[in-house]
């Protein structure tokens, strides 16, 4: 259990780190800047420690998986970026990949 909460952890420091890193106006901003780099830095620790014991592959799967899903929901209630139908279904299908991967494959740790 503790390594999904240290995939979570690297989860949220990297969605956060990706949303600062547009206020950050291609590193012109010193704040939203160091935001991001020690988003990433934090991000990429917490992401070593989960390889401990659960494979690449799942890891990087929900990594990708959950991360694109809280960016997309970030841009649109913070950044105002319009999702369209088929944006919102392709969503959909991540966040059920991501439960299928978890919930029926033997490859997941649990």
């Amino acid at each position: 259990m503790k390594n999904w909460l240290f995939l979570s952890v690297a989860i949220v420091s990297e969605v956060l780190a990706t949303s600062a890193l547009k206020a950050s106006d291609g590193f012109n901003r010193f704040w939203p800047s160091a935001v991001v780099v020690l988003g990433y830095g934090i991000a990429f620790y917490f992401l070593s420690l989960t390889l401990r014991s659960i494979p690449v592959g799942i890891a990087y799967a929900v990594w990708s998986g959950v991360g694109m899903v809280l960016i997309s929901l970030i841009a649109w209630l913070g950044f105002g970026q319009r999702l369209d139908i088929p944006a919102m279904i392709g969503i959909g299908l991540i966040i059920a990949g991501v439960i299928v991967l978890n919930v029926f494959s033997k490859s997941a740790v649990h």
